[in-house]
């Protein structure tokens, strides 16, 4: 999600106050009910351009936003719904955009907070390298046009009771609502949230074979003083690539295995 300018700088105050709600109540559900403040806004398109229009009285904003979700949604959220209004965003879309970003740090935080970031991560992680090997699963997930029950009924059969509750929640927001996200990208970038969360970029490991404990610590350990901040690894194995490794961090990639350096010398060949 890229924000433009006005929306990064509403987004960071109104974190504040998310935050702030955080700390002061048992708002388990919190991601969940913006969540659905997202679903509202991205169907209802005259709504959203009311609750964005910084040309109107924020007060009045206020009032709006209050008097259509009162009681229809726990006080913690409305009160982020409510700064969220009448903070001042680059356009409609980025208020809904901040809106989601901020529901995905509240389930974070409540999975931080129960000691559960790290298997989230790494079930969103593996729950996006399982759809990205089945092509027609990803196709029919990724589908505009399909039924939304039978693709939230389908993945749950994937992982509903096999994950955590803040995985589900995730990638019940991310199927239900694409908002035109295919779902590979998305989960690869909610578990890249959950990295960050954790202050730790992520690496993506692909090896010819699994690695073992001690040849993760190398490469953590190599790999943080390369880059010179912690790294969270993502593994994957392909014995397609006939030995070594390939690390991806960001856009640079690193190609250490056989085929690799095979295809880099049949490239130097043909040149």
């Amino acid at each position: 999600m890229a924000l433009q300018a006005a929306s990064r700088e509403a987004l960071a105050a109104v974190e504040l106050k998310l935050l702030d709600t955080l700390e002061g109540a048992a708002v388990d559900d919190l991601g969940e009910q913006l969540f659905a403040v997202v679903g509202l806004l991205d169907r209802e398109i005259g709504l959203r351009r009311a609750l964005a229009d910084h040309s109107t009285d924020p007060a009045d904003r206020e009032r709006l936003v209050r008097g259509l979700l009162g009681g229809k949604i726990g006080d913690g959220a409305l009160d982020v719904v409510v700064a969220a209004v009448v903070a001042r965003w680059s356009s409609p879309r980025g208020l809904v955009d901040g809106l989601e970003a901020l529901g995905t740090t509240a389930l974070l935080v409540r999975a931080e907070r129960a000691g559960r970031l790290d298997a989230v991560e790494d079930e969103l992680f593996r729950l996006g390298r399982i759809i990205a090997g089945q092509t027609e699963l990803e196709q029919v997930l990724s589908d505009r046009g399909a039924d939304k029950a039978g693709k939230l009924a389908l993945i749950h059969g994937l992982i509903e009771g096999k994950t955590d509750a803040t995985t589900v929640a995730l990638v019940d927001n991310l199927i239900g609502q694409p908002r035109g996200r295919d779902v590979v990208s998305g989960l690869e970038a909610l578990a890249a949230e959950a990295a960050k969360r954790r202050e730790r970029s992520v690496a993506h490991v692909v090896s010819a074979t699994v690695l073992s404990a001690e040849q993760q610590d190398r490469l953590s350990t190599a790999l943080q003083r390369i880059y010179a901040r912690p790294i969270a690894l993502h593994l994957e194995v392909d014995p397609g690539l006939q030995g070594g490794m390939v690390v991806r961090v960001g856009d640079e990639v690193i190609d250490g295995s056989v085929a690799g350096r095979l295809d880099a010398l049949r490239r130097r060949f043909a040149a």
